[in-house]
């Protein structure tokens, strides 16, 4: 697939097949996400790979959990509280993978390149054939203290991008793109 085809039909998947996804596809995904560009090229990203739909379902669960009892604790949209609330819900939507970018600075600019490593992830798995999506709405539990050591991740680093993986049961299709707003200077 060329780079432009792989932007024009990345799409968020939240339907996965039971295909698992192996440690190497995600390893050359994270390599993938590694070349992104970065100020001054710090490259200030880390990653966690999670293999595993059941495992992942079971941290959507306590995710989904934490979120209901602590809404209104987070900055997310209150509107996005419905969405999650119904009892069939599921957080990362039976993906058989999970990626967190995670910034190993505090400064804006690290989730900033951080957000440009996952596009490259997201980016490279549609090359390949594999779905996406952004879970953004996991970010507030997933940067918890107490998550982070059940994880088994160093405290000081921030999720920045957490996405899912999978074969997609099917490409839903393009809510189509309003045209750039471009203003020519000079």
């Amino acid at each position: 697939m060329q780079t432009l085809d792989a932007i024009k039909n990345c799409r968020a998947v939240r339907e996965y097949t039971d295909a698992p996804l192996t440690r190497a596809t995600l390893d050359r995904l994270i390599a993938a996400a590694a070349l992104a560009p970065s100020a001054m090229n710090l490259q200030p990203w880390a990653f966690a790979a999670i293999l595993g739909a059941e495992r992942i379902a079971g941290l959507g669960s306590r995710a989904k959990e934490w979120l209901l009892s602590n809404f209104d604790r987070t900055s997310l949209e209150s509107s996005l509280r419905k969405l999650i609330e119904p009892a069939e819900y599921r957080l990362f939507h039976g993906a058989p993978a999970l990626v967190l970018v995670l910034a190993k600075s505090p400064d804006e600019q690290a989730a900033e390149d951080c957000c440009l490593a996952a596009h490259n992830l997201m980016l490279a798995a549609r090359d390949e054939g594999f779905g996406t999506c952004w879970i953004g709405l996991s970010r507030p539990w997933f940067n918890l203290t107490s998550v982070k050591h059940d994880l088994g991740l160093p405290e000081q680093l921030q999720a920045v991008a957490p996405i899912i993986l999978g074969v997609p049961r099917a490409w839903p299709a393009t809510h189509g793109r309003k045209p750039a707003e471009v203003y020519w200077i000079g």
